[in-house]
């Protein structure tokens, strides 16, 4: 295998440049010294470490610090020693239990033979600026390569961080990233992001979020119906309405934004499994709702997996449509299907073509790991199989 240069403080601007993840990184640092990258000239053979000194102060080492960890996924790296670590280019073989991973999305590609696992990689999701997204890819599920740069936020993002849960689509013949994201001022919404490959790189497809504007929303994902019409799944959170709902919408055929009504499916609080959330408001009981991801049973039952609090912390379960349509109505079974300290997750087709869960557990950062397990339909529904 190639190996390839990672990008440190003393790589050259027209390195960055012509990198496809630290291009559009540097040219938004150059943006704001009113520099246009294109026209460099000489200066391309300056290194971003020198550009600290030219800069007169307008550049400072930790910019170029934050700078060399969002190219690098997150690790920074540090003169020669790039070139036996190579964080962002080489792969690097690892199982799950040493991947951070939060909202885990697994994808089978059968073109390629490959599983592709995407979630919330960024080492704090709650607070500081955003990384992007990171995917690994694996043959057997066991065994997993990366990481490689599947997002990184352009020049200009209307996100600074809190990047969270992206799924990845394959919708007439591109790769849709669905991803929420959360604003300067506090709003909150899923965009949705475009790639040639499942592996990306993914830039923004949406003009913002597609969901409400007024609303605060997150986790959302693609739903095609029979007649091939997409929608989008999210959840309409808590922390504005207190009950947290899973809300449906059309999108457009191409995927740019949402139209129509939203449709309420359900409230968390009519599962029996759910509780409400203890010590967080004093005006009465919140309940969560995360995490919708649909699918269609062999016999033709349309379920979705969700998550919410129950009795033993973050938990799992499957509500069933009635109707077998996106608009439900639905219902909630009694029981949890994932009880204890685990949840986001999704279903996947295995290579051999049986069905299989991910989700993350424990829910504490920095602890958060990717689980696999075996589902087996039963009686209409799904039970995981055990050990």
């Amino acid at each position: 295998m190639a190996v390839e240069r990672a990008l440190t403080g003393s790589s050259t601007l027209g390195d960055w440049l012509g990198d496809p993840v630290g291009g559009p990184l540097v040219r938004g640092l150059l943006a704001g010294l009113g520099q246009d990258g294109e026209r460099l000239g000489p200066a391309r053979v300056f290194t971003l470490d020198r550009l600290v000194e030219l800069s007169g102060g307008k550049v400072s080492r930790a910019a170029v610090e934050g700078l060399v960890r969002a190219a690098n996924g997150g690790r920074f790296i540090v003169g020669e020693a790039a070139e036996a670590v190579v964080a962002r280019a080489v792969e690097r073989e690892v199982t799950l239990d040493r991947i951070q991973i939060r909202d885990p999305f697994v994808l089978w590609d059968p073109d390629k033979g490959v599983y592709h696992l995407y979630g919330s990689t960024d080492p704090n999701i709650w607070d500081g600026p955003g990384i992007g997204f990171d995917t690994y890819r694996s043959v057997d599920l066991l065994r997993w390569e990366g990481p490689f740069a599947a997002f990184r936020p352009p020049a200009g993002f209307w996100s600074e961080g809190m990047f969270w849960a992206p799924e990845v689509h394959a919708f007439r013949g591109r790769w849709y990233m669905f991803a929420t994201f959360t604003g300067r001022d506090g709003h909150r919404g899923t965009q949705i992001l475009v790639g040639d490959t499942a592996r990306g790189p993914f830039v923004p497809w949406s003009e913002g979020a597609v969901t409400p504007r007024a609303w605060q929303c997150l986790d959302g994902t693609l739903y095609v119906d029979g007649a091939g019409g997409p929608w989008i799944v999210y959840c309409h959170e808590w922390t504005q309405i207190r009950d947290g709902a899973v809300v449906a919408q059309r999108l457009t055929e191409d995927l740019r934004r949402a139209v129509g009504e939203p449709v309420v499916l359900f409230h968390a609080s009519e599962a029996p499994w759910a509780r409400p959330l203890s010590g967080v408001s004093e005006e009465g009981p919140v309940f969560v709702t995360d995490g919708p991801f649909l699918f269609r049973t062999r016999s033709g039952r349309l379920l979705m997996l969700w998550s919410s609090h129950g009795e033993q912390g973050y938990a799992m379960g499957v509500a069933h449509s009635v109707s077998g349509e996106v608009t439900g109505p639905w219902t909630q079974e009694e029981s949890a299907l994932w009880p204890s300290d685990g949840g986001h997750g999704m279903v996947f087709r295995l290579r051999d073509g049986g069905l299989a869960l991910t989700l993350h557990q424990p829910n504490s950062t920095p602890d958060e790991r990717a689980v696999v397990r075996r589902l087996v339909e039963d009686g209409g529904t799904v039970t995981v199989v055990v050990g």
